[in-house]
């Protein structure tokens, strides 16, 4: 009988090591898309303004190794902070294992590549605007609605 192999991507969160967490992530970029705050409905409203870090062509952070460092409110995700995080997109593969879901067909660990989540329209890839260029008086003007927050 042959022995059948769990993927890393399909076992407990708390069963990754720090190299698995990592490569769960499928590069979307819509974790580093600026979020508004209404105050008084609680809803979440996703920009098309990114942290200045963000190689916009790449879909990558050029600072991640020094992230926090460079923008201490950037986010460094962990097991324990997911119940708290309601604004993480339903597509977000943290999100997704952590309600015990699997992750979708376009993400790069099941294709192999990005280009199935590109095609997918997943990526932030070519629809964003460095904070460089947006006063933060001026976020309400740049907000999304193609990122799906929180069902």
């Amino acid at each position: 009988m042959t022995e059948i192999k769990t993927k890393f991507w399909e076992k407990p969160l708390a069963e990754l090591n720090r190299e698995e967490w990592e490569a769960l992530c499928d590069g979307c970029g819509r974790c580093c898309l600026k979020k508004l705050l209404d105050e008084q409905s609680g809803e979440i409203h996703y920009t098309r303004v990114v942290c200045r870090y963000m190689d916009q062509s790449k879909c990558n952070c050029k600072a991640y190794q020094r992230r926090q460092e460079l923008v201490p409110e950037c986010l460094v995700l962990n097991i324990e902070m997911l119940p708290q995080l309601h604004w993480i997109p339903n597509t977000c593969a943290y999100r997704l294992r952590h309600e015990d879901k699997p992750l979708p067909d376009w993400h790069p660990l099941i294709t192999g590549s990005r280009t199935a989540m590109i095609s997918s329209g997943i990526t932030v890839t070519g629809r964003t605007i460095s904070e460089d260029y947006v006063h933060a008086d001026g976020l309400e003007e740049h907000i999304v609605r193609w990122v799906a927050p929180a069902c």
